[in-house]
């Protein structure tokens, strides 16, 4: 997809393999959205596809390109951040290439698996080369031992360059984070026969991956970020990024429990879950708002005085990514996450649209928008562009995108409420109250608008793929006309 990117203007050969994993992971991120969109057509006209194309496979095909684009991204992020944040070439380039085309290769064939082998028998072999059956994390075996050794691969290169180079803050916790992300992956590798302790390691792999190590992670890449765009001081998002740590490895842990109690453990884990899961976002917001609060201050005395002291932002499309993702990541995770977990609501909600708004709004505001930001870091870095400029293009990309999923969350909650009130609270939860709850006008209604929204996000989304191919090669342009 980007393909025609040239990166003769980096140095380091870890920054032109994280534009490799950027390529990769806008492709699966447009995969994602078209088997989106078929999926929410289904929901309309069940009988869409039907033994061709069924929903239950690009349900899957929708949730595991979500994961697999991202982990591509956050990858790439961590090789092009390297060099600058360590002042070296990563250790271990040319193994690590060899890692990137092994797990885009497994990608490939675990896809296409996934699209040709629909249905069959649950066998052990079905485990180890089709479907390990489990929800959201459906890869095979054999491909869930790849990723680890990818994973373990990219952690040397980090771990091994982060002890060879200049030691941050910045790369400190990242090296910690990741870890707990390799690790926590493992707890979803093994099954055991009691279905509320086998639930109890899923939800470590599902939640607590999540919400623990890629909340750390998307911070550190924010600190990055911020430093290098408005020239923010490093103590100061260092700092919350430390108070992340804290918050979320804690808060991370203890906010799972919302899904404990659905599985058998004590009924005390709803209000810890509960008020735990809030927290998270909480200090990537605060350093945000401190951040830019100091840039603001300083641009405004630095054009008092005139003596041009201030730190001009350099890259335009990277920044509103960045400042999207922050306010994203409180309202989605935070805000939309806290007010359906609550015990007294989430007896009604649990497993209704409401989790569904939450996880649209969530996943796109805490992560698809940070890492989006870094693809433009990227082009920046690859075209040697010392101030990137939004254009129409890269406003298009991130307005009908951002406001797409907004209005997906928006109306898969009406068809959340609806599912509360006649589902659960008037018709109490039975199967026959499932089925007459998705025949009623708001949930249609609702689905209906969930798919239009998701076609706009899917129009936002071909402006900024146009963008992300264009944008470089037309500022470098203009930067050359001027010079």
């Amino acid at each position: 997809m980007l393909a025609s990117i040239k990166t003769h203007e980096l140095k380091y050969e870890s920054q032109k393999l994280g534009m490799m994993y950027f390529r990769v992971a806008i492709i699966l991120f447009g995969a994602q959205l078209l088997m989106g969109l078929i999926a929410a057509f289904q929901f309309l006209v069940p009988g869409f596809l039907f033994e061709i194309f069924d929903f239950s496979v690009a349900r899957m095909v929708h949730i595991n390109a979500l994961v697999v684009w991202m982990l591509f991204a956050m990858i790439g992020s961590v090789y092009y951040m390297i060099p600058d944040e360590t002042g070296i070439e990563a250790v271990g380039v040319k193994i690590g290439k060899i890692a990137f085309w092994v797990l885009t290769v497994a990608v490939t064939i675990v896809v296409l698996v996934y699209i040709f082998v629909q249905i069959g028998a649950g066998t052990e072999a079905t485990i180890w080369f089709i479907n390990e059956g489990r929800e959201y994390i459906e890869a095979p075996r054999w491909a869930d031992i790849g990723i680890v050794v990818v994973v373990l691969i990219f952690y040397w290169n980090v771990f091994a360059t982060f002890m060879k180079g200049k030691q941050t803050g910045i790369m400190m916790v990242m090296v910690a984070n990741l870890m707990a992300l390799a690790g926590l992956y493992l707890t979803g590798m093994f099954f055991t026969d009691n279905i509320s302790m086998d639930q109890f390691w899923w939800w470590w792999v599902i939640h607590l991956w999540v919400e623990a190590t890629w909340e750390v992670f998307v911070g550190t890449l924010a600190a990055y970020a911020l430093i290098k765009i408005i020239g923010a001081k490093r103590e100061i998002v260092e700092m919350w990024l430390w108070i992340e740590v804290l918050m979320l490895f804690g808060s991370g842990v203890l906010g799972m429990g919302h899904h404990y109690f659905w599985i058998g453990t004590p009924e005390y884990w709803w209000e810890i879950g509960a008020l735990f899961s809030a927290l998270e976002p909480v200090p990537l917001v605060a350093m945000f708002v401190h951040v830019l609060y100091d840039w603001g201050k300083e641009q405004g005395l630095a054009e008092a005085e005139g003596d041009g002291s201030g730190h001009a932002l350099n890259n335009g499309p990277a920044m509103a990514w960045i400042v999207t993702n922050a306010f994203g990541n409180f309202l989605g995770a935070g805000v939309w996450g806290f007010f359906h977990t609550l015990p007294q609501v989430n007896i009604y909600t649990h497993g209704t649209q409401f989790t569904a708004s939450h996880g649209h709004l969530s996943f796109y505001g805490a992560y698809a928008t940070i890492l989006i930001g870094m693809m433009y870091m990227g082009l920046q870095g690859t075209y040697g562009i010392k101030h990137m400029k939004m254009t129409f293009k890269s406003k298009m990309g991130i307005f009908l995108t951002t406001f797409g999923v907004l209005g997906m969350g928006v109306a898969l909650l009406i068809s959340g409420y609806e599912q509360v009130l006649v589902e659960r609270a008037e018709l109490g939860a039975t199967w026959n109250a499932f089925f007459v709850a998705q025949e009623l006008p708001w949930y249609i209604q609702g689905q209906l608008w969930r798919f239009i929204m998701g076609i706009v996000t899917f129009v936002g989304f071909i402006y900024l793929v146009w963008d992300l191919l264009t944008i470089g090669k037309q500022a470098k342009q203009a930067q050359e006309a001027k010079a």
